[in-house]
């Protein structure tokens, strides 16, 4: 009979180990660290279901709840937010943008007649989860304000399952008209010439949308002078791209995880999901879908040979023309690869980081602190000290 609690314990040991690892490319560093956390995101995940299908609450709100108690614990363990991110002299204000929250940092520098940069930031978390006022958010924004001089604005965009496309474009659209406006510029002492704007995931893709409609909005007399896009999400036609392959099991987004995703901010059925992820939804035989369409979404046109590798393009003869009428498919606002083409000259720059991972760039602060984080926020700082 002793020799129960060892079974017992060896059983549950292996069992916890089977559940937290997960296969990951050998450039993958701090392997075991990031498996933990997708393990945590997956069981609050699982949890969050769970008390979905009993009626208790919407999953989405369950794993907000989830991350308040996470945040809470650790700073019951002696640690909060501001213990990594309190930078002398920085000014932290939270206002609003014609009816839209922000945070806005001030840096220390500038002042009257020393015209200063301006940062718009729209953060990820799926057009459902995240804030710009907490965890490495936070800290970044404060790091990038008093690093290069620089008013942020971090744009607190409301939410899936509150709202859905288009109201967070819209929120994020709103906000970014405000502070490009003379009137702001001036009151914040930020020169009109060097204003960008950046995002991550889908963060990004509100940055991308935002970006091509004030670039167009003759009424604007300022516009975007960069825009830095962090693994940004831009299209919704084809989800099985080289990256979507490669990457559909990662932590911690896996490839079913964004197309659910995508079903909600557009406000569709998620029973679509099996659709889509084969692509039955931009089916050859869908006349809406035009090839003009088609051509701005062909990674096999947009990708270096490097990076298709042995990849071919998934598209289905025979679709689901209910897959096809998910709302705001073929919206650019949306989807913005899909806008018309806009070659206007503009230098682009690329960087690949081999040993990352969707979501690395919001992981620099601890407990959730990854190296290649680190590296990613320097590359994205030193990109903007050098063109904005």
């Amino acid at each position: 009979m002793r020799l129960m609690p060892i079974v017992v314990t060896v059983v549950f040991t292996v069992a916890l180990a089977y559940y937290i690892y997960t296969p990951l490319p050998d450039a993958i560093q701090e392997q075991w660290k990031l498996m933990i956390l997708d393990a945590s995101f997956r069981t609050a995940m699982h949890l969050a279901s769970l008390k979905h299908w009993l009626g208790i609450d919407h999953y989405i709100t369950s794993i907000r709840g989830s991350m308040a108690v996470f945040e809470g614990t650790i700073k019951g363990f002696g640690s909060s937010e501001s213990d990594s991110v309190v930078i002398p002299g920085v000014k932290v204000s939270d206002i609003d943008f014609v009816g839209i929250p922000v945070r806005l940092y001030e840096p220390p520098a500038g002042g009257e007649g020393h015209l200063r940069r301006g940062l718009m930031y729209f953060h990820g978390g799926g057009w459902a989860l995240g804030s710009g006022k907490k965890g490495s958010y936070d800290a970044n924004s404060r790091i990038v304000s008093d690093e290069l001089n620089t008013v942020v604005v971090s744009v607190e965009y409301r939410l899936y399952p509150e709202v859905h496309f288009p109201v967070p474009y819209l929120d994020c659209l709103a906000a970014a008209k405000h502070f490009l406006s003379p009137e702001v510029l001036a009151k914040y002492a930020i020169d009109p010439e060097r204003v960008a704007v950046a995002g991550d995931s889908a963060g990004g893709n509100l940055a991308a949308a935002v970006a091509q409609a004030i670039s167009l909005d003759d009424s604007m007399s300022v516009k975007f002078s960069v825009q830095a896009l962090i693994y940004p999400v831009l299209q919704a036609l084809d989800f099985s791209t080289p990256s979507y392959i490669q990457n559909q099991h990662m932590p911690i987004l896996p490839r079913t995880l964004m197309v659910r995703f995508w079903l909600q901010y557009l406000g569709a059925d998620l029973s679509l999901l099996p659709q889509l992820m084969v692509n039955n939804h931009s089916a050859s035989h869908h006349s809406a879908i035009t090839p003009e369409l088609r051509s701005r979404a062909d990674w096999t046109t947009l990708l270096a040979q490097k990076y298709k590798k042995n990849h071919r393009p998934v598209v289905a003869e025979k679709g689901s023309n209910e897959a096809l009428k998910v709302p705001g498919l073929l919206d650019v606002r949306a989807s913005p690869l899909l806008a018309g083409p806009e070659d206007a000259g503009v230098t682009v720059t690329n960087d690949h980081i081999e040993d990352s991972f969707h979501g690395g760039f919001s992981l620099t602060v601890w407990p959730m602190e990854f190296d290649v984080g680190k590296r990613m926020f320097r590359g994205y700082l030193n990109w903007l000290q050098n063109n904005l």
